[in-house]
């Protein structure tokens, strides 16, 4: 190893070091910003709900609103205890009448109890991805078809611009009649709230991805469109080869609009339909007015930000795994 290598890597190693040195900065600064905000309005939070006096009491703060969160763990958990003890003493009363009439055919029956806080998180979910993947469904193919047709796009931008803000308040009650007219059955395969919940999740988020896509598709390269020409691709191939790689980025960026939109309407129609879910836990207790009322509602707020937060970022990852370009997903 003569001298001049000796040297190189003696230099290398203060390089790499203080390349560490600096993600490790990097990355504390990055975490200690956002817990800094998070810190003072928490402070702030608890200032304020200090001076605020309601008919219920004060406005909770922080300790009271995370308190209601344990109190809500504590009710769910309580309520699986008795959804285990109903089925065990159904399974025993089922295996009796078995040991004394091999004919009997057991009748396993559902569990009735109140839905807890966390059964109501999931019925939200499950309300508000139905109406998300039913209008991504039907926007996604509007908008390529739009953003592929110039006639399309000025016959079709009227009627977008009028029903975009539109509010879920004017649409519930149209969705409500319709369905009742449409869905009459005497055993529902599912309830009519959720589907009303869902149809207006629907119709109010399906109008960012429309746009964006049509804007996505318009906006491609015109070197891409040549290529598929001189190639004289077929149409489905043209959408599946050249379209959607390149407006990918565009169609994200409608579907991460359309998905938050879907989660803060689905809370107005669950109030509104009175389907098991977020909305309803708050508007029950607000109808309440019981002394754990507020901090029950702040605890259901907070958890409705945290939840959107995560589907944004669940989104956003599902672009990063999707987009060939991988710039156009970092934020």
């Amino acid at each position: 190893m003569n001298a001049i290598t000796i040297k190189q890597k003696l230099n290398a190693v203060p390089a790499a070091s203080l390349k560490a040195k600096q993600l490790i900065q990097n990355g504390v600064q990055q975490m200690m910003i956002p817990l800094a905000g998070i810190l003072v309005f928490l402070l702030l939070w608890s200032a304020a709900a200090q001076q605020i006096e309601t008919s219920l009491g004060k406005f909770p703060g922080p300790v009271t609103v995370w308190q209601q969160f344990g109190g809500l763990y504590q009710e769910h958990m309580n309520e699986r205890a008795k959804a285990s003890a109903f089925y065990e003493r159904q399974k025993e009363r089922n295996a009796k009448r078995v040991a004394q009439d091999p004919d009997y055919v057991p009748r396993i029956r559902a569990y009735t109890g109140k839905p807890t806080f966390f059964d109501q998180i999931i019925t939200s979910l499950i309300t508000v991805m139905s109406g998300f993947i039913l209008a991504t469904l039907i926007s996604v193919p509007l908008g390529i078809a739009i953003g592929l047709s110039k006639t399309l796009n000025t016959a079709m931008n009227p009627v977008i611009q009028i029903f975009k803000p539109v509010s879920p308040l004017a649409w519930l009650p149209l969705v409500t009649m319709v369905v009742s007219a449409v869905y009459a059955t005497p055993d529902p395969l599912v309830p009519k709230s959720f589907l009303n919940s869902m149809i207006t999740v629907t119709l109010c988020c399906l109008w960012p991805t429309v746009i964006n896509t049509a804007v996505g598709v318009a906006s491609i390269n015109k070197d891409l469109i040549n290529v598929s020409r001189v190639l004289r691709l077929p149409p489905l191939t043209h959408i599946i080869k050249i379209v959607l790689p390149a407006s990918i980025p565009m169609i994200f960026t409608g579907l991460r609009l359309s998905l938050g939109i879907a989660w803060m309407v689905l809370i107005a129609a669950e109030m509104l339909a009175q389907n098991p879910g977020l909305g309803k836990f708050v508007w029950d207790e607000f109808q309440n007015g019981s002394s754990n009322s507020l901090g029950r509602i702040m605890a259901a707020v907070i958890t409705i930000g945290f939840v959107g937060f995560l589907l944004d970022r669940s989104m956003l990852q599902l672009q990063r795994w999707i987009s060939w370009d991988k710039t156009s997903a970092s934020r």
